[in-house]
C-alpha cells in the first residue's frame, strides 16, 4: 500500500512538470541511508584512494534492488582499532531502505575495495564476492536474509590486493567462474610514510607514489567445481598476467558472439587486455590486435572503469573505458569481430574529459528513447590539487553524455539536474530501476562521505521494458544471455553480465526504451548453453520473466499505459 501511494505522488509529480524534461534528483535524504565511506582524507598511501565499489541486487527476491555499499579503512583504522564496515541496506519499496547489516552477516570490516554479485551454487539465491586488500570474502545467500562466508571451503580467498571481479560461466557448463583482477603487491607492514623519503610529483607537487614503479600481482580465475567449490586456473587458461599490470575494471563479453565469453581487463597505467575465449578453457590476449589496449596514439592509460553497449545499433558490442586527468576517456567501435576503431573524439566524448580522474561508468537510456546515453563519475586521487589551481581539482562533477542518434553525444550534464554538477570524490556508480516507475535510477558512491542517489525523474514517459531471465540448463542467473528486442523499426541488443562500472554490479535485469511504441513485436534470447527461444507480442510498461526453456513469459504491468503518453 505504501509503495502504491508514492508511486502515485511519483507519477502525480511529473505529470506537472514540462513535457520532455528528465531530470536525476538527488533523493539520498529521502531513503534513509546512513552509509559513510571512510578513506583517511590526506591520501597518505595509494591504497586509500582506490575503494569505491557497490552491487545493486535483490538478495531477498522480493523484486526490489537492494544495495551493498563496499567500505574501507586507514592505515590508522588497522588491526584491532578497526571499526568501518561495509553494508547492505534493504529496500522497502516506499522509496526508502534499511539497514540490514547485521542481520544478514555481511558487514566486513576490512579493507575492501569491490564487490561482484552470483548465483554461484543455483540454488535461486544471489550470492555476494567483495576484494579487499586480501583476503577476498565469498558470502553464501542463505535464502533467508542471511549470508554465511564460505571462502575458506570455496576456495576463492585470493590474498592480494584485489579490486575488480566479474562472474561468468566461460566454459558454459551451468555454473558461474569467477575472475579477479589484482592491483600491486602493497605491504601495509612497509609503508612510506607521506612526506618522508622518496616522493613523485604530479604537475610540480609531491604526491604519494604509484601504481607506476610498484609491483604488480598478477590476477585468478576460479573455475568453479559445481560443489560449492572453486580451482584457480588463471595459468592454465593464460590470463595470470605474469607481467603484473594493475588490474581494475572487469566485465565478460562474448565479443564475437561465437557463444563463448571474452574478457576484457582495464589496467591502470599500463595496456589493456582483451582476452578471447578459444572454447577450450584457455584465452589469447588480442587487446593490441583488437585496438583496444592503450589510447588511438599508442599512449597507456591510467583505466579505470567499463562499459559495454551498442550505442548506435550497427549490432556490435562497443568498449568504454574510464582513464586519468591528462587522459582522455577512451571509445573503441567495432567493426567486426575483434577489430575495434578509437571513436573517442568522433563521438565528441573525450573532448571534455582531459582534466577529470573518471570512475564509473554505463551506458543507459536514461529517457527511454531506445538509444543508449552515458553516465560517468569523476574525482581526483591526489586532495592537493584542490587549490592547486593547476586546472583541475580533487572534487569534481559527474558527466552525461546524451546520445544524438546520429554517432555523436552531447555532454548535458548541467541540464540534468544539480546534483550531477555538485563536486565530490565519487568513484562507482551502479543502475538500476529501484523504485519500480520504468526508468533507470542511479547510485553512486562518493569516498570520504556519503553516497549518492539519483532518482530518475521523466524518464518513463517514453515507454520501456524490463526483462528478468532465469536460466534453468544454463546458469541460474543467466549471465551471458544475449538478447534482441524488436520493437517496429527499432532493433535494440544487450547482454546479461554480472559486473562492470567501476569494480562494481549494476541490477541485473536489462532495461529497454522503447520510445512511443506500445508494443515489443519480438524477444530473441540465445541463452549461455546455446538454445535460443523468441517470444513474441510483448506489451510496453512491461517487467517481463524470461525463463529456459519455459516457454510462456511471465509479464507484470509496472505502471499504467496512460502515464507514458
Amino acid at each position: 500500500m505504501l509503495a502504491a501511494l508514492w508511486l502515485g505522488a511519483r507519477f502525480a509529480s511529473l505529470s506537472q512538470s514540462q513535457e520532455g524534461e528528465v531530470h536525476l534528483t538527488d533523493i539520498t535524504a529521502q531513503t534513509k541511508i546512513t552509509f559513510t565511506h571512510t578513506s583517511a582524507p590526506e591520501k597518505k598511501y595509494i591504497v586509500e584512494y582506490m575503494s569505491g565499489g557497490l552491487a545493486l541486487f535483490d538478495y531477498d527476491n522480493d523484486g526490489l534492488p537492494d544495495i551493498y555499499f563496499v567500505n574501507s579503512l586507514t592505515v590508522g583504522e588497522t588491526g584491532e582499532s578497526a571499526k568501518s564496515r561495509s553494508e547492505l541496506w534493504r529496500n522497502n519499496g516506499d522509496g526508502t531502505f534499511t539497514d540490514v547489516t547485521d542481520k544478514a552477516g555481511v558487514g566486513l570490516v576490512a579493507w575492501g575495495m569491490g564487490v561482484c554479485v552470483g548465483d554461484y551454487n543455483n540454488d535461486g539465491w544471489e550470492d555476494l564476492y567483495v576484494t579487499c586488500l586480501g583476503p577476498n570474502h565469498l558470502y553464501k545467500n542463505n535464502g533467508d536474509g542471511t549470508f554465511a562466508d564460505v571462502t575458506e571451503k570455496a576456495g576463492v580467498g585470493d590474498p592480494r590486493w584485489s579490486c575488480g571481479a566479474a562472474f561468468a560461466d566461460y566454459d558454459n557448463d551451468g555454473f558461474l567462474d569467477l575472475f579477479v583482477s589484482n592491483y600491486v603487491d602493497f605491504r601495509l607492514d612497509n609503508l612510506p610514510e607521506f612526506g618522508k623519503g622518496k616522493m613523485c610529483q604530479y604537475r610540480g607537487i609531491a604526491v604519494q607514489c604509484g601504481p607506476r614503479g610498484l609491483p604488480g600481482a598478477g590476477d585468478s580465475l576460479y573455475h568453479n567445481n559445481g560443489d560449492g567449490t572453486f580451482a584457480e586456473v588463471s595459468k592454465a587458461a593464460g590470463v595470470s598476467d605474469p607481467a603484473g599490470r594493475y588490474g581494475l575494471g572487469v566485465v565478460w563479453c562474448d565479443f564475437n558472439e561465437d557463444g563463448h565469453q571474452d574478457l576484457y581487463v582495464a589496467n591502470d597505467a599500463g595496456p589493456n587486455f582483451l582476452y578471447r575465449n578459444n572454447g577450450n578453457g584457455t584465452f589469447t590476449d588480442v587487446g593490441f590486435l583488437s585496438g583496444t589496449a592503450v589510447s588511438e596514439d599508442g599512449a597507456e592509460q591510467g583505466s579505470m572503469g567499463v562499459a559495454i553497449g551498442d550505442y548506435d545499433h550497427h549490432g556490435k558490442w562497443n568498449i568504454f573505458v574510464t582513464n586519468f586527468s591528462d587522459e582522455y576517456n577512451a571509445f573503441y567501435r567495432q567493426e567486426k569481430d575483434f577489430l575495434f576503431t578509437d571513436v573517442s573524439f568522433a563521438t565528441q566524448t573525450a573532448q571534455v574529459s582531459f582534466p577529470f580522474v573518471c570512475w564509473g561508468v554505463k551506458f543507459f537510456d536514461y529517457d527511454n528513447d531506445g538509444w543508449l546515453d552515458l553516465f560517468i563519475t569523476a574525482g581526483h586521487v591526489y586532495p592537493q590539487m584542490e587549490n592547486a589551481r593547476l586546472g583541475t581539482t580533487y572534487r569534481q562533477r559527474k558527466l552525461f553524455f546524451k546520445n544524438k542518434r546520429d554517432g555523436t553525444f552531447s555532454e548535458i550534464a548541467s541540464q540534468v539536474g544539480p546534483a550531477l554538477m555538485a563536486p565530490a570524490a565519487a568513484r562507482s556508480a551502479v543502475f538500476g530501476d529501484i523504485d519500480s516507475d520504468g526508468d533507470v535510477d542511479i547510485v553512486v558512491n562518493n569516498l570520504d562521505g556519503a553516497p549518492l542517489v539519483l532518482r530518475n525523474d521523466g524518464g518513463n514517459r517514453n515507454n520501456f521494458v524490463i526483462l528478468s531471465l532465469i536460466g534453468t540448463e544454463s546458469n541460474r542467473d543467466a549471465y551471458g544471455a544475449r538478447v534482441k528486442v524488436t520493437s517496429g523499426d527499432l532493433i535494440q541488443k544487450d547482454e546479461c553480465r554480472s559486473s562492470g562500472s567501476y569494480i562494481s554490479h549494476h541490477d541485473k535485469r536489462l532495461h529497454f526504451g522503447l520510445e512511443k511504441r506500445t508494443k515489443v513485436d519480438a524477444i530473441e534470447i540465445r541463452w549461455p548453453r546455446g538454445k535460443v527461444e523468441t517470444y513474441t507480442n510483448i506489451p510496453a510498461n512491461s517487467l517481463v520473466t524470461l525463463k529456459e526453456g519455459s516457454g510462456a513469459p511471465v509479464i507484470r504491468t509496472l505502471r499504467p499505459q496512460s502515464s507514458a503518453q
